[in-house]
């Protein structure tokens, strides 16, 4: 058995549709094939390379099939106890795992319900975070001075513009109209250009965005068409959960996720139901003609949804997923963001319908204070009362 190191391999990142059937063999037999490679370790079999490289772990065996326990699967995930970084990039990309925990006020006796705590990263304290290192380090013409552009609501920019601050590089970020009105000057107090383009959803400015980084000449990692972003999640966020339940016990029989660009929840969904087998899946979509910060209808257009395999997407309302924000607050003194509050809101509605069982993991993008201005309007619009929540998700 001959393993060589993942990073010494030189590879051509194939497209995500082409390495995911090698993806979902290599997850459901836990066992890496072969990749065959010439005598100064360049990979030839472009496909298999990027679901290795997708996978990410340590060691990739070049001449016989290994189980992936032998190449130190889990290397990238485990955290450093002591919690020490170089630098605030290093600890964006080495502080792992998020922390997992049960939310006492959404489990019952049929499913137990955990929450993937997402803003415990330094840029945007958001899940966003991860697809921002993860683009710009992974792309090889970053260089300083360059300027990088992107189309968000907030948090992707939040992110971007952190790394872009330590990589040396400028930032311009473009809002659509429904972005708060605060977050202009956040940017710009960062460093980062900001302009508003006229479009409710992010999708709605892209064209513009992407017509300008082309007429410029400048970089765009493009959140939205980018494979970096589902590949992020699944060697890193998916792996996290697989291995936080393997050293807690867990058997995780649902996921439930908020849809934006379709990132997170298409990497969990080809995880788990490829890792584990049925396991249920959930995305979550803002009801028609409402706007939920950092969210998206499936109709509107999302790269990865389709290939994930999801069992089904509820809508939630803006003023349910508020609700739901108040209630996690006063039962278990988290303050969550909106899109948090949609999957929470889905997650108790998947509860009353029996379709939840065992282990259940819900990922919440985003913590809700950079939503003051919002939770403002909506407070004194549609303050429910919580009362006749029992807490209890059966």
């Amino acid at each position: 058995m001959r393993l060589v190191e993942l990073r010494a391999v030189k590879g051509r990142l194939a497209g995500f549709g082409e390495a995911l059937p090698y993806i979902k063999e290599i997850l459901a037999s836990w066992r890496a094939p072969p990749l065959p490679v010439d005598g100064e370790l360049r990979a030839l079999d472009d496909a298999l390379y990027t679901a290795l490289w997708s996978l990410g772990p340590r060691f990739v065996p070049v001449d016989e099939p290994v189980s992936l326990d032998a190449l130190d699967f889990y290397y990238n995930v485990r955290g450093d106890a002591a919690r020490v970084y170089d630098s605030v990039l290093d600890l964006a990309a080495r502080d792992a795992p998020t922390p997992l925990v049960k939310l006492r006020s959404l489990s019952g006796e049929r499913a137990r319900v955990w929450a993937k705590l997402e803003w415990y990263h330094p840029f945007s304290l958001s899940i966003k975070d991860r697809i921002a290192w993860f683009m710009l380090l992974n792309n090889p013409g970053v260089r300083p001075g360059l300027k990088v552009v992107e189309a968000t609501s907030t948090n992707t920019g939040l992110g971007l513009v952190g790394v872009a601050n330590n990589l040396g590089l400028k930032a311009k970020v473009y809002l659509p109209q429904t972005a708060q009105r605060c977050v202009d000057y956040i940017f710009e107090l960062m460093g980062a250009e900001v302009a508003r383009l006229k479009g409710a959803l992010t999708t709605e400015i892209l064209g513009d965005v992407r017509e300008a980084a082309r007429r410029e000449g400048l970089l765009h990692p493009d959140q939205f068409e980018n494979d970096l972003n589902v590949i992020a999640h699944l060697q890193y966020t998916a792996k996290e959960v697989d291995y936080q339940a393997s050293q807690s016990g867990l058997r995780i029989r649902g996921v439930v996720g908020a849809l934006g660009t379709s990132g997170h929840l298409s990497a969990l969904s080809v995880y788990f139901k490829s890792r584990l087998g049925g396991v249920k899946v959930f995305g979550v979509q803002p009801a028609r003609g409402d706007f939920i910060p950092g969210m998206r209808r499936v109709e509107t257009g999302m790269k990865w949804v389709q290939l994930a395999g999801v069992d089904g997407v509820l809508e939630v309302s803006l003023d349910e997923a508020f609700q739901e924000v108040v209630a996690l607050a006063r039962s278990e003194g988290l303050l969550v963001g909106l899109s948090a509050g949609a999957v929470l809101r889905a997650t108790r509605e998947l509860s009353r319908r029996g379709v939840l069982e065992g282990d259940v993991v819900v990922v919440l993008p985003d913590h809700g204070l950079k939503y003051a201005e919002l939770l403002e309007a909506l407070y004194s619009k549609v303050c429910p009362d919580v009362a006749g929540y029992k807490g209890r998700g059966d």
